[in-house]
């Protein structure tokens, strides 16, 4: 009985000594802290093309940044437009600076319900096979045969910081939120280049489901 007892307080103790360290409770898999990572919450947004931005706000216009963002050179604009699909309309999404060369409108999983489109969870950029809209501006509208999606979960990083964390560009990894709703995000798509800050992107939707803010901290799980 005596060495029964001894066992379990060994079992135990070995258990609360692992737990301390880094990468416990990965199972299978490793970990590398991401505490340092700032975490940004996007909410439904789009990009315009230079084409459609003159369509929607007049020949020659120019957008009108009011807010840098976290990626170097890409900012919040004062523009909004109103996002239509085949049974309803969001009013006053805002736009994002500066203009690229396709359209990209970035909605939430839920709003597609409300516009009634089925838009893919994808990379940006990734636009192929994607669902139209229809875009409403002051002075004119586009309609889009393809460009809406939900955008994949990702982590913005150098090839340096991709190095540190042990990831590369292009990898799959998934993220564990210590928050009080936390747990892990799957499928979160590591993006390193040059031009990167390191940010890790989430949209609203996941953010509310796992009570994460600016302020949370997280493991990357490879």
């Amino acid at each position: 009985m005596e060495n029964y007892e001894q066992l379990i307080r060994q079992l135990v103790d070995a258990a609360m000594a692992g737990a301390g360290k880094t990468g416990a409770g990965c199972g299978a898999g490793t970990c590398a802290d991401g505490s340092d990572i700032p975490v940004g919450v996007s909410n439904r947004h789009l990009h315009l093309s230079q084409q459609d931005l003159n369509v929607l706000f007049g020949s020659g216009y120019e957008l009108t940044a009011i807010k840098d963002l976290g990626q170097p050179g890409q900012f919040a604009c004062k523009e909004t437009l109103t996002v239509c699909g085949p049974k309803g309309a969001i009013e006053k999404v805002r736009v994002l600076g500066p203009v690229r060369s396709r359209t990209q409108v970035e909605i939430l999983a839920g709003d597609g319900f409300k516009l009634g489109v089925k838009a893919p969870v994808r990379q940006s950029g990734d636009l192929t096979g994607t669902p139209g809209v229809t875009l409403v501006g002051p002075k004119g509208s586009v309609v889009l045969t393809e460009g809406t999606i939900v955008a994949q979960r990702h982590i913005h990083m150098t090839p340096a910081e991709a190095e540190r964390y042990g990831v590369r560009d292009g990898d799959v990894v998934s993220i564990d939120f210590d928050t009080e709703r936390g747990g892990v995000m799957r499928n979160v798509l590591i993006r390193a280049t040059d031009t990167s800050a390191l940010e890790c992107h989430v949209d609203t939707e996941e953010a509310n489901a796992f009570g994460v803010s600016s302020k949370s901290h997280f493991r990357i799980i490879k």
